[in-house]
């Protein structure tokens, strides 16, 4: 149903390293970067079937962040959960909510992780189990 998901970022080369490292966590490697007819620099991360996106803002205005809006990662295991969240970390994301682990929910056990990246986008790593 989804074909991608693009983010806007007002320092895309600090995107492209924030993202290398943490995609690479997933098995993703280095993005097709495009520079549109507008001069806007835009990365494409192809991997599995499934394109992440990031874009320098088409209409000159700053990138930001939606309230309520979460890019989730799906991760193989609670380790690989553990290790995205990790990585963040130490590649300028800000861990936000709980530590990375197992939650219980009326959908059942999930392991996740929850972290900003540097332009303050919510990512969540998930493994269902």
């Amino acid at each position: 149903m989804i074909s991608h998901v693009m983010i806007g970022s007002n320092n895309i080369e600090r995107s492209k390293a924030f993202y290398n490292a943490v995609l690479g966590v997933l098995g993703a490697g280095e993005p097709m970067v495009h520079v549109n007819d507008t001069g806007h620099t835009r990365l494409f991360y192809m991997h599995g079937g499934h394109t992440f996106s990031i874009s320098e803002p088409i209409n000159g205005e700053e990138a930001n962040c939606a309230n309520g809006f979460t890019i989730g990662f799906q991760c193989d295991s609670l380790e690989q959960v553990t290790k995205l969240h990790d990585v963040a970390i130490a590649n300028g994301g800000t861990s936000v909510e709980d530590p990375p682990g197992p939650r219980e929910s009326t959908m059942g056990t999930m392991n996740l992780c929850y972290f900003l990246d540097p332009d303050g986008h919510k990512v969540c790593g998930i493994n269902r189990g």
